[in-house]
C-alpha cells in the first residue's frame, strides 16, 4: 500500500499546473494576438486581454480579405487542402502497411524476409534524404501542384508496417484454419477476421498519421508554387513578408489558431481509441 502524503501532492500539483502554463501560455497568446489589430500586435508590450477585432480578423482570414504583402490566399481553401493531404496520408499508410504485413506474415513466398527487412531499412531513409531524386520523378509524371503530388510520396510506412507485421504475428493460427475450414478466402479472412481485431491499432495510428500529414511543411514547400494548393502550414509561412511593417501578424495569428482546430479535434474524439490501441494488450 502507498502511503499518500501532503507535500508530495502538492510539489506533483505544482509540476504538473507549470507545466500546463508553459505548454498553454504561447497558445494563450497566440489567440489574443488573433483578436486584436495588426498596429495593437507590433506595439510593446502587447495588451494580454483579449481585443474586439475577433469575428472580423477570422473572417479575412478564412476568406483571404487580407491586405498584406504576404499570401493573401483563403485560410478555408488552405485548411481543405490540408485536411484531404491528411486524411489520404492516414488512411492510404494505414491501408497500405496492413496488406504489405498482411502478405508478409500470410504469405510463404521467396525471399519474404529480405522483402521484410527491405521494407524495414526504409527507416533510415526519410523524406529529407530522398528528396531530390523524389522530386524529379514527381516532376516528370506531371504532380506539381496537385493532391496526388503532395501525398502519394509520402504514403508508404515502413513503421506501420512494422508494428502490424508484429501484432498479426499475435493473431492464433486457430483463427486461420477456422476460416478456411469456413471456405474464407485470405481477403475474406483479411476483411472479417484481422481488420476488425487491428481496430483499435487503426485507430491510434490513424491520430498519429493524420497529425504528421497536417504538419507536412517540406515536402509541400518543394512541390507547390500556386496559392491553391498551399496546405496551412506553408500559407503560414507564406504570409510572413519578411518585416513586422508589412507582415499581418494578426492575421498570421488567426491562421495559426485556425491551423491548430483540426489535429485538435482528432485528438480529442479519438482520445479514447488511441489510448486504447498504444496500451491494450488483449487482442
Amino acid at each position: 500500500m502507498i502511503e499518500r502524503n501532503r507535500w508530495l501532492d502538492f510539489i506533483s500539483h505544482a509540476v504538473l499546473i507549470i507545466g500546463v502554463v508553459v505548454v498553454a501560455f504561447p497558445v494563450y497568446v497566440t489567440f489574443i494576438a488573433s483578436t486584436h489589430t495588426m498596429d495593437e500586435v507590433v506595439r510593446v508590450p502587447m495588451s494580454l486581454l483579449p481585443g474586439d477585432q475577433l469575428l472580423n480578423n477570422y473572417s479575412a482570414a478564412l476568406w483571404g480579405d487580407r491586405m498584406g504583402m504576404g499570401s493573401t490566399a483563403p485560410v478555408g481553401r488552405m485548411m481543405w487542402v490540408s485536411l484531404i493531404c491528411a486524411l489520404v496520408i492516414a488512411i492510404g499508410k494505414i491501408s497500405i502497411s496492413m496488406l504489405s504485413a498482411f502478405a508478409i506474415v500470410y504469405f510463404r513466398f521467396r525471399f519474404r524476409m529480405t522483402v521484410f527487412w527491405a521494407i524495414f531499412i526504409t527507416l533510415m531513409l526519410p523524406v529529407e534524404v530522398r528528396i531530390g531524386p523524389t522530386y524529379k520523378v514527381v516532376s516528370d509524371f506531371g504532380m506539381l501542384n496537385s493532391f496526388a503530388g503532395l501525398t502519394v510520396p509520402l504514403i508508404a510506412s515502413a513503421t506501420a508496417t512494422f508494428l502490424f507485421r508484429q501484432f498479426f504475428l499475435t493473431v492464433p493460427d486457430e483463427l486461420l484454419e477456422a476460416s478456411r475450414m469456413d471456405g474464407a478466402g485470405p481477403l475474406l479472412f483479411f476483411k472479417d477476421v484481422l481488420v476488425p481485431l487491428s481496430a483499435t491499432s487503426m485507430a491510434a495510428l490513424f491520430v498519429i498519421q493524420f497529425i504528421y500529414g497536417w504538419n507536412q511543411y517540406l515536402w509541400p514547400l518543394l512541390v507547390t508554387t500556386n496559392e491553391n494548393m498551399y496546405p496551412v502550414v506553408i500559407g503560414i509561412k507564406r504570409m510572413i513578408s519578411g518585416g513586422d511593417a508589412q507582415t499581418e501578424w494578426h492575421m498570421v495569428m488567426a491562421t495559426a489558431m485556425l491551423a491548430m482546430i483540426p489535429p485538435a479535434l482528432v485528438v480529442m474524439l479519438m482520445q479514447k481509441w488511441f489510448v486504447k490501441g498504444l496500451v491494450d494488450t488483449e487482442k
